[in-house]
This record gives C-alpha cells, structure tokens and sequence, in this order.
C-alpha cells in the first residue's frame, strides 16, 4: 500500500520488486563490449565489406561540405561521436549509427574525396588526401574513433532502442528506416508497396528530406497500426509501431490472404479522402506537407467511419471545410501531448464522428 510522506508517494515493496524485474528482464537484451579503431582500419573495413550499412539506413546523404567539415574535425583531433555496431552472426558488424561519417572517411582516405571550405583549416581547403605529405597522412590514419558492438544475442528491439536513444530529439522516420531493415517479412513489403502508391503520394506530399527519410512507409504504418486497434499502446508511437508489424509480419506469412485485405483497407480509405476532403492531408490547397497528427486524424478516422458505414460516400457528407478549419480541429491535432493515447483518440474519434454525423 502506498504511504504519503510529504508530497512523496513511497512504493509498495510489489512496486519495487516489479520495477527491479523489469529493469533486470530488458537489461538481458544489451550485451556489448567497447572497441577502438584507427583511421586507416575503419576505411579498409568499409571498403571490405566488413562493415554493413543495413537497408534501413538511409542513403549516402552528406553534402560535400558536411564531409569536409568532418574531415576537418577528424584532422584537428576533435572528439567524434562514438560509433555504434551489432555483431552480426557472421562476424561482420552491422553500423547501427555512424554510417555517414565511415562512408566519408572511406571516401577521403580510399576515394577522391576532395575538401571543401573549410572553417579553419583554410590551407586544406581542395586537398584529397592523397595530397597530404605522407607524415600527415600517417598521423591521420593513426587516429582513432571509439565504437560499441552489440554482440550478436541481442535482439531486434534492443538494436531498434539503441537507434531510437542514440537519435534523441531527431524525426521518427528514422524508425521507418529501421522497421524496414529489422522487419524484413511479408506485411512490412505490403507498408513499403502503399506507400509509393501515386494516389497516396499526391494527398500525402512530403519535403525531400522526409521522403528520403521515408516519412510515407510511417504514415502507412501509422494508418494500420492506430486503425487496427491501440491495445498495449504506451504513448511510445514506435515501439507500438515496430511491434505491431513485427506481429503482423508473422500473421500475413501464416495467412496468404491478409496482405489484400490490408491492401483493400488502405485503398478504400485512400479513394474516400481523396473525394471527401479537397485537399487531402494538407492544410491548404498548395501545401507541401502532411503533419502527422493531421495525417492519423483523416486516415484513420475516415478508415473507423468507413469500417462503420462500407457504404459511406461523398455524397453521405455535407462539406467537411468548415469543421475541417475549425479551431476545435485544429486543437485536437495540435502537438502539446500529440502521442498521449487519449490525444490520439480524440483526434481519430473527432473526423470519426463528423464523417458519421454524430
């Protein structure tokens, strides 16, 4: 029973122990040792094939002048980021994060990589390495970066944690990229095969930075994960995400006839949007973003009306513009607490409830 001291609450001997279990049960997944590696080793690993940049990374996306100004940090022996590796069965070690920066020092101290401005070695500005005198060239591949391996035991969602911790404060499309490596299965193909559908696309435009970031494959995710229900949701939107396709994965490969159906799922709402709502995800007719919470409010509440009503159509509706640019819209699909489960479905609920008249 709890007791209150103060303003504290003091936890039941029950609490305590089923925190410490738990803390002890998901500590079992992270199993890694440190490792050092010089210059010269890890552009040879790279180029070997020793280290595997997954499909979940994104492309080779460093312009040339965030190279160099890496280089140049790496040059004047400034601390870099630590590097972050699972140990693959086979002995090669899977980059989880730092796959940008190996790709550029492979590219300078194997490749033609040649510098840009830089801020403060101003001289270096146009070298390649291969203009370096050899004693600097020697100094620079002595140099060494720090790394953490995961070993090989531990599993898909200690490596998809490590990723989400390691990229605090950055956009969630990142989980796409790691749902589509870590997840590899039948029902992950069907969420990457809607989400370059060009009718889906053109209501759902997105920055390039988020399209090559793979912000669609998360709002397909999204639409079936919130649609299909949220039990065991945690306000955690992408281990609630990662586990709901990692269990859809195993359901569509034991029954051959889900991806239609999902695909029918996806579709249907698709075309519905597209005659209901003028200008289909977006805030206005010549937008070109969809926010995310706008995005979960349409899809899936079109898709709870549409699961309520298969015979709802445009011409069911009165014109959504007005509700659809009120401000008690705009308030339930605003940020403050977006991925508290009650705000998630009070934003589904409210597009629900106006498609349905209620």
């Amino acid at each position: 029973m709890k007791k209150q001291k103060g303003l504290a609450l003091i936890k039941s001997d029950g609490e305590i122990e089923q925190a410490e279990s738990q803390i002890v049960e998901l500590s079992k997944r992270i199993e890694f040792y440190l490792t050092e590696y010089s210059v010269e080793l890890l552009a040879s690993k790279m180029n070997k094939g020793e280290f595997v940049v997954p499909s979940y990374q994104r492309e080779y996306t460093w312009e040339q002048d965030r190279k160099s100004r890496f280089i140049e940090s790496l040059i004047l022996g400034l601390p870099i980021p630590f590097l972050f590796f699972w140990e693959m069965p086979d002995g090669r070690l899977e980059i989880v994060d730092g796959s940008q920066r190996l790709r550029s020092i492979e590219e300078f101290v194997l490749g033609d990589l040649r510098l840009g401005e830089l801020q403060s070695l101003t001289a270096l500005s146009g070298f390649k390495f291969s203009d370096l005198p050899e004693s600097r060239q020697r100094k620079i591949n002595n140099r060494s970066i720090r790394g953490i391996v995961l070993n090989e035991h531990a599993d898909e969602q200690a490596r998809f944690d490590m990723f989400e911790r390691i990229n605090t404060g950055s956009k969630i499309a990142n989980m796409a990229e790691v749902r589509r490596g870590a997840l590899a299965g039948p029902f992950m193909d069907l969420i990457i095969e809607l989400s370059v559908l060009p009718k889906f696309v053109a209501l759902a435009p997105v920055s390039k930075k988020d399209l090559n970031e793979r912000e669609h494959e998360e709002l397909v995710a999204r639409f079936f994960a919130y649609s299909d229900g949220l039990e065991g949701y945690k306000d955690r939107p992408s281990e609630f995400i990662f586990n709901y396709v990692k269990k859809m994965n195993v359901e569509a490969a034991n029954d051959p006839a889900l991806a239609a159906r999902y695909r029918t799922r996806f579709q249907e709402a698709i075309d519905f949007i597209e005659q209901v709502f003028p200008y289909g995800f977006r805030r206005a007719l010549k937008g070109k973003a969809t926010p995310r919470a706008r995005f979960e409010a349409i899809a899936v509440g079109s898709r709870l009306a549409l699961d309520e009503r298969p015979d709802l159509t445009n011409e069911d509706i009165d014109d959504v513009t007005p509700w659809l640019t009120s401000d008690d819209f705009t308030t339930v699909t605003g940020s403050d607490g977006a991925n508290a489960i009650a705000r998630l479905r009070e934003r589904t609920g409210f597009v629900r409830n106006r498609l349905l008249g209620e």
